[in-house]
């Protein structure tokens, strides 16, 4: 839910601060404990800003021809999406976040962090391209610590991060996704439906206002708040350049606990997940298990069962450089191929166009899975009708359609309808 207008007027003057000076900066901390209100720091111009001796002249001028009218503009947009904007000074902003050097001033949130201070919270990251051997671990890992309630962290990128929220969100879990871009905006497809189903019992976050593009200097920056909201944070498949390490150095210099997926000694893939081991950086991992013993009041009993992903749960699962159903073929450059590749294109796109899609049964379902699957066809229909239809009450019906969404059968269009897809 997002704030209301007047709920809470500062937060308009750290965005205005945010504008001016950019992101990943510990000068918004400062201000904060330097000054009672931000709003009081804003209305002293120049003269108080020079007098509080944090700013250079460059930001300075940076300051002074940023526009208030900007921030109410992003901040109205905000609200309007359904986004809520947490500040230093609102209590549902985290402490664990608030605590590390360059906390984000102002957080966008789509959906609820539930009160993620006070739980146990694992952060999962790693390679976009990985073996099927790194995507199975951190599904089934992300899969068993949801179970034994424990909140999964990661970023929302293909590959090792969509296992570790895919996996949360079969098992009924709680996860947070970072984005290193504004929430709306339109960042790997293959992962949309995913982002919108981790509103429902957790958050998609950001410190980038609406419609900021997916910049890569983005996401080494937003690793930090990947790590400060977790209490450990598991690298998979970091190759020896892996922007996971960057992750896992956050993770060391804020004192969260540091674990790594054991991967084969000769490969490339698991080069930098290794090297962490050998250093003592970070603790071996081969199951969930390995992190609950690192940590009091969680507990595993007798009746636990492991869970392991099914082939067609793996398979889904978007990873770089592939579609969802296979991988991508080397381009062919003669001239024959080029024309072959173009007729066929324009047969598959005439055929789109003339054919609608029909239920699938390739792919394995549970039983009630299917009841909802095949009660939803090419015309749009709304989780409410859907719940009377089948006399399914709403709250059993998400986590259905949700599985339905990942699995590529359905899709969702404006306002909760679904279709086939």
């Amino acid at each position: 839910m997002g704030n209301d207008e007047g709920m809470n007027e500062n937060i308009i003057y750290w965005v205005w601060l945010v504008n001016a000076i950019g992101y990943n900066s510990p000068k918004p901390k400062k201000i904060f404990e330097m000054y009672d209100s931000i709003k009081d720091f804003y209305l002293g111009k120049e003269r108080e800003w020079r007098l509080s001796g944090i700013f250079t002249d460059k930001e300075i001028t940076a300051l002074s021809n940023s526009s208030i009218d900007k921030a109410q503009s992003i901040f109205s947009k905000s609200v309007k999406l359904g986004y809520s904007l947490f500040t230093f000074e609102d209590e549902e902003y985290p402490r664990c976040l608030f605590n590390i050097y360059a906390p984000p001033a102002v957080l966008y949130v789509s959906g609820e962090l539930n009160d993620i201070d006070n739980r146990l919270t694992i952060g999962i990251v790693g390679a976009r391209k990985p073996k099927e051997y790194g995507v199975r671990h951190a599904y089934n890992i992300a899969y068993n610590l949801s179970k034994v309630g424990v909140t999964i962290i990661s970023g929302g990128a293909l590959g090792v991060d969509c296992a570790a929220h895919r996996g949360t969100l079969n098992a009924g879990g709680v996860t947070v996704c970072v984005l290193g871009c504004g929430i709306n905006t339109d960042y790997l497809r293959d992962n949309a439906n995913m982002r919108r189903s981790i509103t429902f019992k957790g958050a998609v976050i950001s410190e980038y206002p609406p419609d900021t593009p997916p910049l890569p200097h983005n996401f080494p920056a937003r690793n930090r708040i990947i790590s400060a909201l977790s209490d450990g944070v598991l690298i998979v498949e970091a190759g020896k350049k892996s922007g996971s390490l960057i992750t896992a150095n956050y993770a060391l210099e804020q004192g969260k606990e540091l674990f790594a997926l054991m991967g084969a000694a000769d490969s490339s893939y698991d080069f930098g997940s290794n090297q962490l081991i050998k250093d003592g950086c970070a603790v071996p991992v081969t199951e969930y298990t390995d992190i609950i013993n690192q940590f009091d009041n969680v507990y595993v009993t007798a009746e636990t069962k492991e869970y392991s992903a099914t082939n067609e749960e793996i398979k889904v699962i978007p990873i770089k450089g592939m579609n969802k159903n296979h991988p991508a073929e080397k381009y062919d450059n003669t001239q024959k191929s080029k024309t072959n590749n173009q007729d066929k294109l324009k047969t598959e796109v005439k055929q789109k166009n003339t054919e609608l899609p029909v239920h699938r049964n390739d792919i394995r379902l549970s039983n009630d899975e299917k009841t909802v699957y095949e009660s939803i066809g090419n015309e749009p229909i709304h989780i409410d009708e859907l719940s009377v239809k089948l006399n399914i009450k709403v709250y059993k019906l998400l986590p259905l359609v949700t599985k339905l969404e990942m699995k590529g059968l359905i899709e969702s269009t404006q306002g909760r309808c679904y279709k086939l897809k």
